[in-house]
């Protein structure tokens, strides 16, 4: 009988009045089938005959046991390539225009939406709003007793001084307020103790995860880009320099003011701290201590940012939000011009971290240390004074997306958070509070001349410029910095390639988010970008000035905070597209090649882009500076040395400064030329090689003179070196 078919089977068991039955034969025991399977796997030829019938496949193995397949995240890949190449056509160039540009970022848009709703690619969320129940107990004494001292600090504040009475009464004021307010948390062994018995161990073990050298590698990068070359990069000071130090040559000489009204105005936080850099490291009043402590202040931003990625996502987003911010030439210049500017960014990323945990936890604490941050940082730059609209803003959108029923269960806790947020920045503030009351057009004339017309009015309708201003701000990231060349390479994108295409990646992810689950932070971290650029927005009559990378420098902190969020979205769709140790390991080997790319890119905008066009716009003072000192050293005297006074040339107390000589002004105008002649010994006199009128002067009152041309190191920047020798004859005086 011929073997029979499937067909044969069905037959006999659809049609068994035809008498035909067919049978399966028994299966064979498990212990065979396996040997006669890795038999089969082994054989190389088939087998000559097929079984006599398969009536079902073989069962498949249990889910756990099939290998990942690979899903390679083209979409996320895709735009990733998209936006690079976008960011890549709008760098400066010949024939530079902004039209592929803006066609590649609407293709990188289109690829991102498409990777977004395949559930490639995400912005990982927030943590869910957590409730605590917070006590809600004061310590009724301390609390009156930290309100009657602030009352009386603030009465004390006059005259613009800082005086040991009120500063003893102030920092009183607040040690009782932290100790009515303060929440004590469980007990914890004490720090001396644990030190003590760490170091009685026999042994000490030190253990390092590679998180920790990621972490380590990230800082060290930071470190190099910050402090590399500090001395040189930039090369030289500009009058603003000089107004800084000449108010910390105040502090060192005993006058604590609260603001400093010289140059229009200034807070007072740069000035005690460069005041303690001169003290700690002996830096004298020069350049480069005020880049120390603006330097620092760039640096302590960091571990702020990094805490805010974890706080919002994971400790991920924080490293590459640091690393990135580390490297970055935006933060970097702020930090190293040695001005106030770095400060916006310092105070602002501890003030925003505590508010996040505060209203993300209800905890009084985190309220607490965000009013300390707020209140210092309104005694560092003046953009700051916008950040408490911000708070205000976050509050209010977080409490629109609570639901009632959250929102009833936290009113308490949350407006009590508030409260002492409030309390503790207006106590900081107080010192600044009470010389605004007394001098209202000192402490806002600057921003008064840039918002209004008390300067000079306003090119056009306020709100076509409002308007116009907002647009350059936002389109900076991608297109134009502006024209500063103190603190910016002009007319470029603030951000490389790399941050570019990543931070707008990060702006469509997180607005994405929003749109689809409503999380109040979200919101708040795309609108604080605007918010904390109005100080460059609101320059309504000298909108040429916007945007300016100063007034703007606390968007630092949201900007990196979304370039750290798009670029772990990325790499998550790739580490889960291609799973397990080859998706980690993919992951992050894109990371750290954008990384580097970057940490190139941004290498070549600081230290050969930026420094080259800084050298060819600034005056050499520093070379000026150097003949005044030979001469005073050598044959001359500090007295005997002036720089000829001669229209937008170099400013004489910068020449002063880098003399040695800060609290000199070697200025000396044309009319002042014959008071020169009584005084003896020799004489210098530096001159603008242009200013024939005057030299010809100098050669008439001495004959004897000699004249000399300093060729400076930097192209364009020679200077005149008139020398008179001393009288030949004790006595004589020159004619």
């Amino acid at each position: 009988m011929p073997e029979p078919s499937v067909l044969d089977y069905l037959k006999s068991r659809l049609m068994p009045w035809r008498g035909i039955r067919i049978e399966i034969p028994p299966a064979e025991p498990k212990d065979d089938l396996r040997e006669a399977a890795e038999e089969s796997v082994q054989a190389v030829p088939a087998p000559e005959s097929p079984p006599l019938l398969e009536l079902a496949p073989a069962r498949p193995p249990k889910p756990e046991t099939l290998p990942r397949r690979s899903a390679w995240p083209w979409r996320s890949l895709l735009a990733l390539i998209l936006a690079l190449g976008a960011q890549a056509s709008l760098e400066p160039g010949p024939g530079r225009t902004w039209m592929p540009g803006a066609v590649l970022y609407g293709l990188a848009v289109l690829a991102l939406l498409l990777a977004y709703r395949k559930g490639e690619c995400k912005a990982l969320a927030p943590e869910p709003v957590e409730s605590l129940a917070e006590s809600l107990s004061v310590r009724f004494w301390p609390l009156v007793g930290g309100g009657v001292l602030a009352l009386l600090s603030f009465l004390a504040f006059g005259n613009n001084r800082f005086t040991w009475y009120n500063l003893t009464l102030w920092l009183a004021s607040l040690a009782f307020l932290f100790y009515a307010l303060w929440l004590k948390r469980a007990p914890t062994r004490p720090l001396l103790s644990s030190i003590r018995d760490f170091i009685a161990r026999p042994q000490w073990r030190l253990e390092i995860s590679r998180w920790h050298l990621a972490l380590l590698g990230a800082i060290a990068l930071a470190l190099f880009f910050r402090t590399y070359r500090l001395a040189d990069v930039p090369p030289e000071m500009v009058s603003d320099h000089a107004e800084k130090l000449l108010d910390v040559s105040d502090v060192l000489n005993g006058q604590a003011s609260i603001y400093f009204p010289r140059n229009t105005g200034r807070e007072a936080f740069q000035m005690y701290l460069s005041a303690a850099v001169v003290l700690l490291f002996g830096t004298g009043l020069s350049f480069l201590s005020l880049k120390i402590g603006t330097v620092l202040g760039g640096l302590f931003t960091l571990p702020y940012i990094y805490l805010l990625g974890k706080e919002i996502g994971n400790r991920r987003i924080g490293l590459w939000a640091l690393a990135f911010a580390g490297i970055a030439y935006w933060p970097n210049l702020i930090s190293r011009i040695a001005l106030r500017f770095t400060l916006y960014p310092l105070f602002f990323a501890p003030t925003f971290y505590y508010l996040v945990r505060g209203l993300r936890r209800s905890n009084r604490n985190d309220f607490i240390l965000s009013g300390v941050f707020l209140g210092i940082g309104l005694h560092g730059y003046s953009p700051f004074r916008l950040v408490p609209l911000l708070v205000v803003v976050a509050v209010i959108l977080y409490m629109a997306h609570l639901s009632p029923r959250l929102r009833r269960a936290s009113a308490v806790h949350l407006g009590t958070g508030l409260l002492v947020l409030a309390i503790f920045s207006l106590v900081i503030f107080l010192p600044l509070l009470r010389y605004a009351l007394e001098n209202p057009e000192m402490f806002s004339y600057r921003a008064m001349t840039r918002l209004g017309s008390l300067e000079r009015p306003l090119p056009g309708p306020a709100w076509q410029i409002f308007l116009l201003n907002l647009w350059n701000a936002l389109t900076m990231f991608a297109w134009d910095n502006g024209e500063v060349w103190v603190i910016s390479v002009t007319h470029r994108p603030v951000l490389d390639v790399v941050s570019g295409a990543l931070f707008h990646l990060g702006v469509l992810l997180v607005g994405i988010r929003y749109l689809r689950k409503r999380n109040w932070f979200d919101l708040v971290l795309l609108l604080s970008i605007p918010i904390l650029m109005l100080p460059s927005i609101l320059s309504l009559a000298f909108p040429d000035e916007n945007p300016s990378l100063n007034r703007t420098a606390g968007a630092i902190v949201p900007v990196f905070l979304l370039i750290g969020l798009a670029l772990e979205g990325l790499l998550g769709a790739l580490e889960r597209g291609l799973g397990g140790v080859p998706g980690k390991w993919a992951a992050w080997g894109l990371g750290l090649l954008l990384l580097f790319w970057s940490a190139s890119l941004n290498y070549q905008l600081v230290f050969q882009q930026y420094q080259a066009v800084y050298r060819l716009s600034s005056w050499n003072t520093s070379e000026m500076g150097r003949v005044v000192r030979d001469f005073a050293d050598s044959v001359g005297s500090p007295e005997n040395a002036w720089l000829v006074a001669y229209p937008h040339w170099a400013d004489s107390r910068l020449v002063a400064i880098n003399a040695g000589y800060p609290t000199r002004d070697i200025a000396l105008w044309p009319e002042h030329f014959a008071d020169t002649l009584p005084l003896p010994g020799s004489k210098l006199f530096l001159i603008n090689p242009q200013d024939g009128a005057d030299l010809d002067a100098l050669r008439q009152l001495y004959p004897a003179g000699v004249l000399k041309e300093y060729t400076s190191q930097v192209e364009t920047k020679d200077f005149l070196v008139f020398y008179v020798p001393p009288p030949s004859l004790p006595g004589e005086t020159a004619p």
